[in-house]
């Protein structure tokens, strides 16, 4: 009796809603949206955004000194990239921006002198680590070559491969050190000596890198093999 008694409050309900009530989003979506979590799609694009699709180095006369695609492309398409960049990137002037986009790639540029490096890469990729990338691989060739120049690309296809190909696999950067990358042809070349059969002429199975002023100086006509 001594104890107070406890008031009465009657549950308060809550006013009916004019909306349907909303039903549970499906798995694998955003609050029913159409938006799909398909993490395997997500990675392969995100994977694709590292990488370059192609790689084309072109003069200022419109002659082509190395293409290389990592992506597969048919032969009218890879024709009409060509043009593309012929047309496009060619008559540029020295002030314009050096990104020029072209659907599902863009083309990201540098000019080195009379050579103009120009890259596909895709749409969401960073310009900025692009431009970087390419004067890399600039560097990687000037360090192998000696201050390279347009007619080493001519003479010494191959080697500018090598290098490109010990740099990047699939259009990806996988190795950035510089002098790496020129240890390993070095000793590419050393290996090609060493099978080499006594006596023979070691210039007609792998070229020593020489530009073509050393070749000059060698006695070599240049693009030839031996002794003039």
């Amino acid at each position: 009796l001594g104890q107070p008694s406890r008031r009465y409050r009657p549950h308060r309900r809550e006013p009916p809603s004019l909306h349907p009530p909303r039903p549970n989003p499906p798995a694998g979506t955003i609050d029913g949206g159409t938006m799909d979590y398909n993490r395997a799609a997500i990675k392969s694009k995100a994977s694709a955004a590292c990488g370059w699709n192609f790689i084309v180095l072109m003069s200022r006369q419109g002659k082509i000194r190395l293409s290389e695609f990592f992506s597969s492309y048919t032969e009218s398409q890879k024709k009409r990239i060509l043009r593309d960049i012929a047309a496009d990137v060619l008559p540029r002037q020295a002030k314009m921006c050096n990104i020029i986009e072209k659907g599902d790639y863009k083309f990201v540029y540098r000019r080195y002198a009379s050579l103009y490096f120009i890259v596909g890469a895709p749409v969401e990729m960073n310009e900025l680590i692009v431009l970087e990338q390419i004067h890399l691989f600039v560097e990687a060739l000037d360090g192998y070559f000696n201050s390279v120049c347009e007619l080493d690309l001519v003479f010494s296809l191959h080697k500018s491969l090598m290098i490109l190909f010990e740099m990047f696999i699939g259009g990806m950067l996988c190795e950035s050190n510089r002098r790496e990358v020129l240890q390993q042809i070095v000793e590419a070349e050393e290996m090609v000596e060493q099978m080499t059969k006594p006596g023979e002429d070691t210039s007609s199975q792998l070229d020593d890198g020489l530009s073509f002023q050393e070749q000059f100086q060698l006695g070599r006509k240049p693009g030839a093999r031996g002794p003039r």
